[in-house]
């Protein structure tokens, strides 16, 4: 028996130490011995640092082309598939509609007897001129002649125009590429009919190289935005945003940084808000139209006091902090932060100062006024995660 019961006082320590009870049961043998419970503070410091806004965007190719037939006909050919890169005049589809084809054969001969209409026009003014020289025949007769092949070659010149036209339709049964780029989906098939007024296009051609990220701000916060950058204007401004970055839909970042270069002139009445468009490179074509992902704008600030987030504490809806003060009691002290963070650690605009000495952590049991035996920690090592 006198061992049985020390064993269990142990076991049972061990598993309310276990439990994390062991900082408030050391509290609480400190407080009935009359002693005050240490706990760990550090003085707080103006840092530099950048704080990431993230805004929702989406991804559109600097060129997205659909590709519609300008003739009826049935699809004869597809030759490129979904995904495919193309380059500019590269064939897409074929499309078979014989009657191009008799209009040039049409137009074609149509000019071969113009000018053979021309060529009789032209040498019956060639036998009228010296009659009319040797005063044979009357000169109107020569005239008549003359206006005779003017005509002709004026239906000669329509001809060839006829053809022209004939061959330019003939074209459009070729539909090609007009930019380079990806091909999209193909919602049709060898054998569909298609026409101009297709409810959908042949498919797109997206030209990646580049794409734009259109993201919006409220008014609130474009006005915030655009007094955070030097200019006297908001181009001026737009050129002073430093390289903004892209959050991909797995929460990776994209390897390459891209520049917000338009920002919309007017604000949207139905949502409040206006767009912006920041410009990526995309030369591994990793970025895909119709995507979705967020821009991250930084903000470098200096002269900053950061606390760690572990530090504070929630009161209807307030944030607070122990500051330690004379006599090593601690105070309750509300401090208002801002929206944006600094990974784990809140930005204080307001309600500490430069030199305070502020509870780390681990203050559950604490009470404002309450005597501490204040463990001063380095204040680097506090701030050495923001400063990786």
């Amino acid at each position: 028996m006198k061992t049985t019961v020390p064993l269990s006082l142990l076991f049972l320590g061990a598993i309310l130490s276990s439990c994390g009870g062991k900082d408030e049961k050391a509290a609480q043998a400190a407080a009935a011995a009359g002693q005050p419970q240490a706990y760990p503070v550090f003085a707080v410091s103006t840092q530099q640092t950048t704080l990431d806004s993230d805004y929702p965007a989406t991804i559109e190719g600097i060129q997205n082309i659909d590709i519609r037939p300008k003739i009826d006909g049935f699809i004869e050919r597809i030759l490129v598939d979904e995904g495919a890169r193309v380059t500019v005049g590269q064939l897409l589809f074929t499309i078979n509609n014989p009657q191009y084809e008799q209009a040039v054969r049409t137009a074609a001969a149509a000019i071969s007897s113009a000018e053979a209409d021309v060529s009789a026009a032209q040498l019956q003014v060639n036998k009228t001129k010296p009659l009319v020289d040797k005063d044979i025949i009357s000169k109107y007769e020569l005239e008549s002649a003359q206006l005779t092949l003017q005509s002709k070659r004026a239906m000669l010149a329509q001809a060839r125009a006829t053809l022209a036209n004939a061959k330019v339709n003939l074209s459009y049964t070729r539909v090609t590429s007009p930019v380079n780029g990806l091909v999209g989906s193909i919602p049709y098939r060898t054998g569909s009919l298609v026409s101009s007024n297709s409810a959908e296009p042949l498919t797109t051609v997206s030209n990646t190289a580049k794409v734009y990220a259109y993201f919006s701000l409220n008014e609130k916060q474009i006005l915030d935005f655009s007094n955070k950058y030097a200019g006297k204007n908001l181009n001026e401004q737009m050129r002073n945003i430093p390289p903004v970055s892209l959050v991909l839909a797995d929460g990776t970042v994209y390897a390459q940084n891209g520049k917000i270069e338009s920002i919309n002139g007017q604000i949207n009445t139905a949502t409040g808000s206006v767009s912006l468009r920041a410009t990526f490179p995309n030369p591994t074509s990793i970025l895909k139209s119709g995507g979705s992902a967020s821009v991250r704008i930084p903000q470098n600030v200096k002269d900053v006091i950061l606390i760690p987030q572990k530090s504070t504490t929630d009161l209807q809806g307030k944030k607070f902090v122990y500051v330690l003060g004379d006599s090593a009691k601690v105070i309750n002290t509300p401090v208002e932060v801002m929206q944006n963070t600094k990974g784990k650690f809140y930005v204080v605009t307001k309600g500490i100062k430069a030199g305070d000495k502020i509870v780390l952590e681990g203050f559950q049991s604490l009470r404002d006024g309450t005597k501490i035996k204040p463990e001063e920690k380095n204040t680097d090592s506090v701030y050495a995660e923001i400063k990786k």
